[in-house]
């Protein structure tokens, strides 16, 4: 079976579970009208089958995720509403969207690339956001940014990379240099 095929047949087995689990439940599913075409499921938080650990590893009962292409697929398909993150999957013509729980934040900083003088993260949905200096911290001995209202973890490889860049001034505070400026990480 390849990667597509278990991504899919992982999806319709979370599908087919949840369906089954409203049928022995009070609790009744939502469609609602997405398009003329398709209808969307609504899988709340806390009937997901799967999660995403304080490190940014995929869970479910059974442990974390280890197919590569799986945790990709999960994560690329990453999206927020005002109710939460969601994983959005097309069922063939029936849209499922499964807000998942997650133990610190659903975004993570998986990488980092300078540009010129900007540093650039690269998130564990793909997209690529300018780091803005000002808006790093620590707290609990992690280093997490802030962007437009969103909690970035740094991963650990992203944090090797960033350590590059970073280093205490005189009085034992950890600064971020960039474009020849330091910049004085927060502690929260």
């Amino acid at each position: 079976m390849n990667a597509i095929s278990q991504t899919q047949a992982f999806s319709t087995a979370v599908f087919w579970a949840m369906i089954e689990k409203t049928k022995n439940t009070s609790s009744k599913r939502k469609f609602y009208q997405m398009n003329q075409d398709a209808n969307i499921v609504v899988i709340p938080r806390e009937e997901a089958v799967f999660w995403l650990d304080s490190e940014g590893w995929w869970r479910n009962d059974g442990g974390r995720f280890r197919k590569k292409k799986i945790i990709d697929y999960f994560h690329s398909h990453i999206n927020r509403d005002e109710n939460g993150y969601f994983v959005l999957q097309d069922k063939g013509g029936i849209w499922e969207k499964v807000y998942f729980p997650y133990e610190d934040t659903a975004l993570f900083a998986f990488d980092i690339r300078q540009e010129n003088s900007e540093i650039w993260l690269v998130l564990n949905t793909g997209r690529e956001i300018r780091l803005d200096p000002e808006m790093v911290y620590i707290q609990n001995d992690r280093l997490y940014t802030i962007n437009n209202d969103e909690r970035i973890r740094f991963a650990e490889r992203a944090m090797i990379r960033m350590s590059a860049l970073m280093e205490e001034d005189e009085n034992d505070r950890l600064q971020i240099c960039v474009a020849g400026r330091k910049h004085v990480i927060k502690e929260k």
